[in-house]
């Protein structure tokens, strides 16, 4: 594959990506709190703002998942950038459009290989 030439800023990739990163970091840090276990003490909070202390911890455990997987796409995308097989599919060996990287950088199909992966 080292071959193959693709007609994109690998170098500028990188930059946003490992940008997107740090931010997913600061973000994670930031909303740490949000995350932590909801204290059930009923002389310090009513049932219903516990309830809607409940629903607001897992939403931001749910987005703590989210970013959790956004970073393992960088991070694989990143290794991919580093061995040369950026912006080919994983699964036919072709070249990924330039749009759909460029709308995604971390996508790791072409559009046909992922239409087949919904498909079936």
């Amino acid at each position: 594959m080292a071959d193959k030439k693709i007609n994109i800023n690998l170098k500028q990739i990188a930059t946003e990506l490992e940008r997107r990163k740090s931010q997913i970091s600061d973000i994670r840090v930031s909303s740490q709190q949000s995350r932590d276990v909801v204290e059930l003490d009923q002389s310090k909070v009513g049932r219903l703002s516990r309830m809607d202390a409940l629903q607001s911890q897992a939403m931001s455990l749910e987005s703590e998942r989210r970013r959790q997987v956004e970073l393992m796409k960088i991070e694989t995308t990143l290794t991919r950038l580093q061995s040369g097989n950026y912006g080919y599919c994983l699964r036919c060996d072709e070249e990924i459009q330039l749009k759909r990287l460029e709308l995604d950088p971390t996508v790791t199909l072409c559009i046909d290989c992922a239409s087949k992966t919904r498909d079936g």
